[in-house]
């Protein structure tokens, strides 16, 4: 099944087919609020705003990396407000480089929506019209029945690390222990390969054909049927990532909490450096 719609195709199903894509507004940016009046200046006509911080992710506690998982319960209640129906497909946005976007459509597949693809390049690819009309879409029944993508927590990562590939979407200084603008702790863990989710995409924000991305990811190791996990600062980025390995054909599991969970802990091993440790 389709992971990403090209602008062009999305156009097409919102102008002409009877049951056109539920659409979602995921536009963020870290430690900003700027995702709603991004929103309520100009977005696709029909399209529902959903917010990261407080609907595809749960509330912060100690310990519990700065995205954990949402409560199921408040996840599925998010999503029928926003229109969310089982019967219909559902497209995701944000304002152009797709990791937000990424999150959303991982979230509702492993919460069991069948159909849901990423605009490919964001809203800074689509060529159509724009409205600040905010719509009032009709209550959806989405019950989200969570399981049907993998989750990895910290002892599953640090396995899957030495037995399988697990891949850090992060930015390569970050990998390296060099810097660490945003978690306590820099470094990152002990058998994981740098895989920095921004080389999955081209300068203009859409993905990478689906042959690069192959190419790239047997580079790291990674080919059909290898046990691969990925992870990231805190489960946005990564989620891109495990977006690009379903285009290259390759199923991968989600560490949600990443970084920012697998530092809280400071028993928790941590390696430096430009290797894996």
């Amino acid at each position: 099944m389709a992971v990403i719609v090209s602008p062009t195709q999305l156009a097409r199903e919102l102008n002409g087919t009877s049951t056109p894509p539920v659409l979602l507004d995921v536009r963020w940016q870290q430690g900003a609020r700027l995702g709603r009046p991004a929103y309520e200046a100009g977005h696709l006509p029909g399209a529902v705003y959903v917010d990261l911080d407080t609907e595809l992710a749960g509330a912060v506690r100690e310990g519990t990396g700065r995205h954990p998982l949402p409560d199921p319960a408040d996840f599925g209640a998010a999503m029928r407000r926003a229109g969310v129906r089982h019967d219909r497909p559902v497209v995701v946005h944000d304002g152009g480089h797709g990791w937000a976007a990424a999150r959303a459509w991982w979230l509702l597949r492993w919460a069991g929506h069948g159909d849901v693809r990423v605009l490919d390049g964001g809203l800074a690819a689509w060529e159509g019209p724009l409205t600040r009309e905010v719509p009032d879409p009709p209550e959806g029944d989405f019950v989200p029945r969570p399981g049907a993508l993998p989750v990895l927590d910290a002892e599953d990562a640090a396995a899957l690390a030495r037995s399988g590939v697990l891949l850090d979407a992060r930015a390569a200084e970050r990998y390296r222990g060099e810097t660490e603008p945003i978690d306590p702790v820099a470094g990152h863990i002990p058998g994981a390969v740098p895989a920095p989710t921004t080389e999955n995409a081209r300068a203009d924000g859409t993905l990478r054909p689906p042959a690069e991305l192959a190419a790239r990811f047997a580079a790291l190791g990674v080919t059909p049927g290898t046990r691969t996990g990925v992870y990231c600062g805190s489960g946005v980025s990564a989620a891109h990532e495990v977006l690009a390995l379903a285009v290259a054909g390759i199923d991968a599991a989600l560490y949600v909490g990443s970084w920012s969970h697998w530092c809280a802990d400071p028993s928790r091993p941590v390696a430096t450096g430009p290797g894996p440790g």
